[in-house]
Order: structure tokens, then sequence, then C-alpha cells
């Protein structure tokens, strides 16, 4: 059986009886052309059966379409719920994503950026931390950060203060005695730390004993072993107290009520858990965990919409660099669940 040919510029121009060029006018500056010449080349494409060629198209227009995501990891699951909603948005942009996997280190991530380089990426998005955003900026193509520090690039950011007064707020309107925040150890310049500052700024208003965990928990294993010191600290500073504890992240607000149901086989009453994302992992918990909802839709979302239009900036002004970054702040909405309203629980035995 032949091998089926493709359509080529110089058939479709013999179909239609206008020349390469208009066809080429038709594929890279369509709004060149009336309208009555646009429908009878796409009538003819229809008819020919002509698929688009996209290699030729971008060694043609030097246009990719590609956008660069790094990522730190897909251990928090807001990450790959974060990566997840920045994927379904192709088919409102029409931007197709690389991405790469860093883990957090520095020299990886640079490699990483140089490979999307050569891939001639029209844009990136970044939600790790380990670059600075100096260091990002004289790349001279359109960044926007998720989630990081982001003095010298745009940014899509959560309001991880306001996050973090709902969620203290809910713990002290329960009546808990003590409060705890469990985080990973934040510099002042990543939006995150929002979420310690947050709580301290509460409780020392209110005038609650309050303490901060500070400890490393990039994996599972570690995870699960700093919470475990965490958890039994707690129990030995404040035993026979109601408990309110506001973790940082979903993920390992997770990992502590499975701890806690492993040890008493319920989730004891005086504990109560809040946690930071509303990822899958506060949803699909062993009890529904009460967490701080990022909006992850709403952020990605806005991080794409965002960059194309630095990326349409950036054609039109000759390739020199965005001005200034833009910053927008979304905001967080709480959520309660089983962890903090123990009326569910009830409903649920």
């Amino acid at each position: 059986m032949a091998r089926k040919q493709n359509v080529t510029f110089a058939d479709i121009a013999k179909y239609t009886n206008f020349s390469k060029t208009t066809i080429s006018r038709y594929f890279n500056n369509p709004d060149s052309l009336t309208e009555k010449n646009q429908k009878i080349i796409a009538d003819a494409l229809e008819k020919l059966n002509y698929q688009e060629n996209k290699v030729a198209r971008i060694l043609a227009s030097g246009q990719t379409e590609f956008v660069g995501v790094i990522i730190p990891n897909l251990f928090l699951h807001y990450y790959s719920e974060m990566l997840d909603r920045i994927l379904s948005t192709y088919e409102t942009f029409g931007y197709k994503f690389l991405v790469f996997l860093s883990n957090g280190d520095a020299d990886t991530e640079r490699q990483y950026i140089q490979e999307l380089l050569a891939y001639k990426i029209e844009g990136l998005i970044i939600l790790s931390h380990a670059i600075p955003s100096m260091e990002l900026a004289n790349l001279h193509i359109p960044i926007v950060a998720i989630e990081r520090e982001d003095a010298h690039i745009s940014s899509i950011n959560t309001d991880n203060y306001m996050g973090a007064i709902q969620a203290t707020s809910l713990l002290y309107r329960h009546n808990c005695e003590v409060l705890f925040h469990i985080n990973n150890p934040t510099a002042k310049s990543i939006p995150a730390y929002g979420r310690i500052e947050g709580f301290e700024d509460f409780c020392r208003e209110q005038q609650i004993p309050h303490r901060v965990f500070l400890h490393e928990m990039k994996d599972q294993t570690a995870s699960q072993e700093h919470l475990k010191e965490i958890l039994s600290e707690i129990e030995a500073d404040s035993p026979g107290r109601k408990k309110g504890i506001f973790v940082s992240n979903d993920t390992h607000a997770s990992i502590l009520v499975n701890l806690l149901v492993r040890k008493y086989g319920k989730l004891p009453e005086d504990y109560l858990i809040v946690g930071f994302d509303d990822s899958p992992a506060s949803r699909n918990a062993i009890f529904p965990i009460s967490t701080v909802a990022q909006q992850i839709d709403v952020l990605a979302t806005e991080a794409v919409k965002l960059l194309v239009e630095q990326i349409e900036e950036h054609k039109n002004s000759k390739h020199t660099p965005v001005s200034e970054p833009v910053h927008k702040m979304i905001t967080p909405v709480l959520i309660r669940r089983e962890t903090t309203e123990r009326d569910l629980l009830a409903e649920d035995d």
C-alpha cells in the first residue's frame, strides 16, 4: 500500500489558485487576508485533509508555544495538584508544557533551565525556591513564580498571612488551650513564611500559649520521623489540655492524623488539626481535614494567564524584558471538616 503523501503549501496553492506566499500568510498572519480568502483556504484544508506540520511552523515562525515548568517535588500533594491544574490550561491558552522535577537543587535547576532554553521555550513557570529571582530575571524571558521568592520576577501567591489567621482563629474559637504550628524552616522572603508570621501574631495578640516547630521534611520518611518526635513533645508538654495544631500543608497534616489514629484507634477529642492547601490529602484523609484552601485552580489559571500576557508583551516589544514584575494575591478560603468540627464526627458515628 502506497504511503499517503503530506499535503504541502504548494498543493494548497494549486488547489486554491493562490500563491504559496498567500498560503503562508494564512498560517502566520491570517488577519492580513480578507475573510473571504481565509474561508477559501480553510475549506481547501478540509477538502485536502491537511495536517499541520508543527515542526515546520516552529522553524518558520520561531514560536514554539512551549512553556517550561519547574517544580521541587511531587511528595507534597499541593505540587502534584498544581501541576495537574497548570497542564489543564492547554485548552484555554494553547501552550504546551515541558516539566522538570528539581528536588530543590539549584545546580540541577540551572541544568534544566538550559535544557528548556534549548527547546526555545517562550516562558517559564517556577514553583521551586532554589534559584534567586534576580538570577531568573537575568534570563530575559517571561517568568511567573507561584508561591516563592519573587522580588525580581512576576508572581501569583496566596495571601498566606490571612490563611494563617483563619486557621489559628478557628482553633482559638474552638477553645483550644494551647496552639502549635508545624512547618519547614522558611525564609522571610518566601510567601509561605506568612503562615508562621500570621500564627505567631494571632497567638501573641490573644495571649494564647503557643509553640512553633520547624523541621526539614522533604520526603515521606523524614516527615514521619519528625512528626512522631513533634507529637511526643506536644503530649509531654500539654497533657490533659485541648490542643490546636495548625500544620503548614495537608500532606503533613494527613500524616499527623494517621499517627494519632494508629496510637489511639481514633482521633482524640483533645486534638484539633487544621492543614493548608485543600489538596486531595485533606479530602481523602481517614478523617477529612479542616484546611485553608489555596484555590489551586485559580492560582494555576492566573499564573498561565499572566505568563501569556507577558509572552505577548515580549513579542511586541522586540524581545526586550518586561519592565516591572507583576504580583497578584489570591484570597484563601477556610474549609471546616472533621478534624475541628466534632459534630461532623458525631454524625459519622
